[in-house]
C-alpha cells in the first residue's frame, strides 16, 4: 500500500503491509515462525544470493511477518523502505553502519536518551568512530561542529527524557548544506505527531518497543530510509557508492538507486551484524500500530492535563512539557508538531534528589520502570537510573538533572494520575 498515498493515516496504520495470507486467507498477518525457506531450484537460490531477485532466504535477513512491519512503518513515515531489527539501540547502529568508517564522526544533539549518549560517546569508539555533542538550538554551533570527517547529523524529534522538541526543518537545512544525511530518532513522537522525512530528514530510527507497540511486551527497532539522499554525490559513503567485495563488486547505489540504503541494511547489515527482529515481536508491533493514532491522541490529551496541574503545584519547581504555553518551545511545538508535544516530559521537585527517590517509591498507579510509551503511565528518576553513567553536567544538558523525574503519561483517566502524583508528593516531602 506504499503506492496509495490517498489513504489517511488511520487507514494505513491498519492496512499498510497487511494482505490476506495467500495460502490460507488469514486476515491478520501470520507469525511466520521459520528459520529458512525452500528454494524453487538452484537458479532461484543463486539469484537470491546474488541480489538479483527479492525473496526469502533465511530469517536473519528477511521474514514475511517482519517484512509486513517494515512496509507499515515505512508507509507511515513516508519512506521508501525500512529495516527492522532487535532494538532501538540496534537501529541506531544499523543506521550508522553503512555511513561510517574508522576516523569518521557524527554530530549529535546534547538532548538525547542517556543510553544513546553512552552508545555514541563511548561504545562507538570501539569501531574507530567518534561523536561531537552540540546544542541543536544554536544552528551556527551545529554547522561549525561539522568537519570533513563528519558522516551524519543525529537528533531526536521529541527528546527523552525532557520532551524537548527539535526544529527539524532548520537542522535539516544545516545537514543538507553540508551534504550530510540527517538521522532523526522519532521514537517519542511517532509518525502520528511528526514525519521527519517530510521536514528534510534522510533516515528515521525508532525503538518500536515504545509507542509503536504501545503495550510493553516486546523489544524492537527500525530504520526508515527516505530514498532521497544521493549516496554517490562524493566519496564519503563508499559502502553505498563503491564496489562491495562480498557481492562481486556490486555498487549498491548504482544498482538499486533509491533503495540502496534499505537493501544494504538487509544484505550487509543484518547479514553481518545479526541484529534480527523475531517474527513474534513483529506480530505484536503490527497489532500495536493498528491503534497508534487513537493512543497518541489520548497520550497527548492526558499529558497536557497532568503537565498543567504540575506546573501550578507549589511543590514543583519546573515542568519541561513543550505543550505548555509557558514553555520556551511552545511556538516551535505549535509549528513543527501541531498534533501535540507527545506524552514524555520531566518535572523538578523542590525537595531535590532525595524527594525524587522517595516519590518514585510512593506512587501506586504510575509504574516505576525503565521504559516509556506504554499504555500505562510510567515514572523514573533518570539521574539515578537511565542517565546514571553521565556526569552531572551531561545529565543537566540531557534534561535529566538530579532533581528531575521523567514521566511517560499513559491513557488512563487523567484525574486518577493526578491523584496518584498528589499523594506521592505528600509522601516524598514529609
Amino acid at each position: 500500500m506504499t503506492d496509495t498515498p490517498q489513504y489517511g493515516f488511520d487507514t494505513l496504520q491498519v492496512h499498510a503491509g497487511a494482505r490476506p495470507d495467500p495460502a490460507t486467507g488469514a486476515r491478520q498477518v501470520p507469525i511466520y515462525q521459520t528459520t529458512a525457506y525452500v528454494f524453487r531450484d538452484a537458479d532461484h537460490a543463486a539469484a537470491l544470493f546474488n541480489l538479483q531477485e527479492v525473496g526469502y532466504i533465511y530469517s536473519r535477513l528477511t521474514n514475511p511477518t517482519v517484512s509486513a512491519l517494515q512496509e507499515r512503518i515505512a508507509t507511515l513515515e513516508g519512506g521508501i523502505g525500512a529495516v527492522c531489527c532487535s532494538s532501538g539501540h540496534a537501529a541506531q547502529i544499523m543506521a550508522l553502519f553503512p555511513l561510517m568508517q574508522p576516523g569518521c564522526n557524527v554530530v549529535a544533539s546534547t538532548r538525547l536518551y542517556g543510553g544513546s549518549v553512552t552508545q555514541l560517546g563511548q561504545t562507538i569508539k570501539r569501531f574507530g568512530w567518534s561523536v561531537t555533542f552540540v546544542d541543536f538550538d544554536d544552528l551556527d554551533v551545529l554547522a561549525a561542529a561539522i568537519d570533513d570527517d563528519t558522516r551524519a547529523v543525529f537528533c531526536e524529534s521529541i527528546s527523552n527524557p525532557g520532551g524537548y522538541v527539535t526544529d527539524i526543518p532548520a537542522v535539516a537545512k544545516v545537514a543538507d548544506a553540508a551534504g550530510l544525511p540527517l538521522i532523526v530518532d522519532n521514537t517519542s513522537a511517532t509518525p502520528y505527531l511528526c514525519r521527519p522525512i517530510e521536514m528534510g530528514a534522510t533516515l528515521v530510527v525508532h525503538s518500536t518497543t515504545k509507542y509503536l507497540t504501545g503495550n510493553g511486551t516486546v523489544m524492537g527497532g527500525c530504520v526508515v530510509d527516505s530514498g532521497k539522499f544521493d549516496w554517490s554525490q562524493n566519496d564519503k559513503f563508499p559502502s553505498l557508492s563503491q564496489p562491495e567485495p562480498a557481492y562481486h563488486g556490486l555498487k549498491f547505489h548504482e544498482t538499486f538507486g533509491n533503495l540502496a540504503f534499505t537493501l544494504h541494511g538487509i544484505a550487509v547489515g543484518l547479514r553481518d551484524l545479526g541484529m534480527t527482529l523475531n517474527p513474534q515481536a513483529a506480530h505484536y508491533t503490527l497489532m500495536g500500530i493498528e491503534t497508534l493514532s487513537l493512543r497518541m491522541e489520548r497520550h497527548v490529551h492526558n499529558a497536557k492535563i497532568v503537565a498543567n496541574w504540575l506546573e501550578n503545584d507549589p511543590r514543583i519547581a519546573s515542568v519541561t512539557y513543550a505543550g505548555l504555553e509557558s514553555s520556551p518551545y511552545y511556538a516551535r511545538q505549535q509549528q513543527v508538531y501541531p498534533k501535540g508535544a507527545g506524552a514524555l516530559f520531566t518535572f523538578a521537585v523542590k525537595g531535590g534528589y532525595e524527594a525524587c527517590v522517595k516519590l518514585v517509591s510512593a506512587v501506586n498507579l504510575f509504574s516505576h520502570v525503565a521504559n516509556l510509551g506504554d499504555t500505562r503511565s510510567l515514572i523514573i528518576h533518570s539521574a539515578s537510573t537511565t542517565h546514571r553513567q553521565l556526569t552531572e553536567e551531561q545529565q543537566v544538558a540531557a534534561g535529566a538533572a538530579p532533581d528531575m523525574l521523567r514521566v511517560s503519561i499513559g491513557i488512563e483517566n487523567a484525574e486518577d494520575l493526578i491523584a496518584d502524583l498528589d499523594q506521592a508528593l505528600d509522601e516524598a516531602l514529609k
